[in-house]
């Protein structure tokens, strides 16, 4: 038996009927650009959120890009965010000329660290980018606090924390718009690329779908500012639109199965995840840590077992942004987490025991290193 930190393949065939139904569907509408599906799929997605709008792209990057440049975020503002996240958080500030400031992390959630916002803040800070990170939400209530006092815009990154909550509020609803990624590996995850933005302010969402189709409001015609060529296709969106339906057994299914590697491991050395208060996780990805994470992870492959790192290189410490100045120990929670953190296999079609395998794997390296 081998089990990777996540697949699809068990999930499309319990799916394979809806998902080729779908792709029929698309195919036999005589429309296989911004039609119906595309139309449907934002509707829906705004619907689930209670948000007055939702425009589609081509991919959670890009839902980024758009959603700064929707509000209006460009060179020579600053973005604070954080270095624990996946580059394309980052990389996407940068692609619209900002400059990306980082704050450290909380040590046993790894959310961003609210507290050190304020001190962060300068005179050409135009955004806060918290990223809801691994599944679970920030704590939304000082930052819009702090964004109100100093008159900045809110960006969610919601990549991975689709149907996450604080305090019963979706992750994504909080903020002046939120980014959601539809990569394979989401928690509603596409048969490929696919992003999205939601938002309650009609000027945003105006923004958003000039900028979407080149910077034009009709054919041909490029109103103000040139935009992207980012359209989520529509087969993806009508497979999105059916996987949304199944999108809380999907969550119910990543609690079970966090609920049962907490157990399992709660008499263990293993650090398994935090849930900050008033949260409701969805586990887009399961992370522990520990101290000897390289030599477990080799010892694990052994027993069927790959695993993955989310992420084992802080962003500020990668060479491609070397020119942000930041230096080593700069962020010390970041750093430390980042040389002991991975993640257990967690996807909805994992099975009891593909997970009972994974358990008695690790309990059996974590006894012997």
């Amino acid at each position: 038996m081998t089990i990777n930190v996540w697949g699809y393949l068990a999930e499309y065939e319990q799916e394979r009927a809806d998902i080729l139904d779908a792709v029929d569907t698309v195919f036999r509408s005589g429309r296989l650009v911004l039609g119906k599906s595309v139309h449907s799929f934002e509707r829906e997605f705004a619907d689930y959120h209670g948000t007055r709008h939702c425009v589609s792209v081509d991919n959670g990057t890009n839902a980024i890009v758009l959603g700064l440049r929707a509000l209006g975020v460009g060179p020579g503002d600053e973005v604070i965010t954080v270095s624990n996240t996946a580059a394309p958080t980052v990389v996407a500030i940068n692609s619209v000329g900002a400059t990306p400031v980082f704050v450290d992390v909380d040590p046993d959630t790894y959310l961003m660290e609210v507290d050190q916002v304020s001190a962060a803040i300068t005179d050409r800070t135009r955004c806060l980018l918290p990223v809801h990170l691994y599944g679970q939400c920030m704590d939304m209530e000082h930052l819009k606090a702090l964004a109100a006092k100093h008159g900045l815009v809110i960006l969610e990154d919601c990549a991975q924390s689709h149907g996450a909550r604080h305090n019963g509020r979706l992750a994504g609803t909080s903020g002046d718009a939120a980014a959601f990624s539809f990569y394979p590996t989401k928690v509603l995850g596409a048969y490929g690329d696919g992003g999205a933005v939601i938002t309650n302010s009609a000027e945003t969402e105006a923004n958003l779908r000039r900028l979407r189709y080149y910077g034009m409001e009709e054919q041909y015609y490029v109103v103000s500012t040139p935009g992207h060529n980012s359209r989520l296709d529509e087969v993806q969106a009508e497979i999105l639109r059916r996987k949304l339906t199944r999108l809380d057994g999907y969550l119910a299914r990543r609690r079970a199965i966090g609920e049962r590697y907490a157990e399992a491991f709660a008499d263990t050395d293993l650090v398994t995840p935090v849930t900050a208060p008033g949260n409701d996780h969805v586990y887009y990805v399961y992370v522990v840590r520990h101290p000897a994470r390289d030599r477990i992870l080799e010892e694990l492959k052994k027993h069927g077992v790959s695993l993955n790192i989310s992420y084992p290189w802080p962003v500020h410490t990668q060479s491609g942004f070397a020119h942000l100045g930041y230096e080593e120990g700069s962020l010390p929670v970041t750093e430390r987490v980042a040389n002991e953190i991975f993640s257990l296999p967690m996807y909805a079609s994992l099975t009891d025991d593909q997970q009972q395998h994974v358990i008695d794997a690790v309990q059996d390296v974590l006894d012997r290193v």
